[in-house]
């Protein structure tokens, strides 16, 4: 599990491909390595991968073919950034909301407003988890916990982001037209999917 604090970004600094998957070593931000072990997960944008091997701070992920189809990953090239959190530990804080790293849908950059220091952006999701888009409900994008903003009917949502979020992560990078890695909150999940089966229950 995850919370959504983004502790940094990564580089991106090999590809490697296989017929069955592509290795990629990212460099992650200093102090991120100590007492990450082979096996121990890490989000990358939002995405739960497993550490396959570390030399000091450059780690090696494997990713599959599932993988790059339903994220972002794909997109990624040699010197991208990526937003890295390590697993959440038992008994640490949880300053964001908890999340898996399984992706639900990719949604893309509508617009964005600059402002003093901080951003409005606009993003669209996919249909297909739309009606979990709630205002004032939390969201993680490219695994940044967020709150989500103005809803609008076809999943559009607006989100406000403030400097130390553009600092510390790659929002700031965002250009109109870019894609995202979107999870919806696991209680949000739950009681969204309560409902419908109540009233199809009811219907009956």
């Amino acid at each position: 599990m995850f919370t959504g604090i983004v502790m940094g970004t990564g580089s991106l600094l090999e590809i490697e491909e296989f017929t069955d998957r592509i290795h990629w070593k990212v460099r992650i931000p200093n102090g991120l390595e100590q007492g990450l072990e082979e096996g121990a997960s890490v989000s990358l944008d939002g995405v739960c991968l497993t550490a396959t091997d570390i030399q000091g701070d450059i780690v090696g992920f494997d990713l599959i073919q599932e993988t790059l189809e339903r994220t972002t990953l794909s997109e990624r090239k040699m010197g991208d950034l990526l937003n890295v959190e390590r697993a959440l530990r038992y008994g640490e804080e949880v300053g964001g909301h908890l999340v898996s790293g399984h992706i639900m849908g990719v949604g893309e950059i509508a617009s964005i407003k600059l402002y003093d220091g901080t951003a409005d952006l606009r993003i669209q999701s996919p249909e297909s988890i739309s009606n979990y888009i709630i205002e004032k409900g939390y969201i993680a994008v490219d695994g940044i916990s967020l709150t989500i903003g103005e809803v609008d009917d076809s999943g559009g949502f607006n989100l406000h982001i403030i400097p130390e979020t553009l600092r510390r992560t790659t929002l700031g990078t965002k250009e109109i037209g870019g894609t995202v890695n979107l999870e919806i909150d696991t209680m949000t999940q739950t009681v969204v999917d309560t409902i419908k089966r109540m009233m199809h229950t009811e219907g009956e």
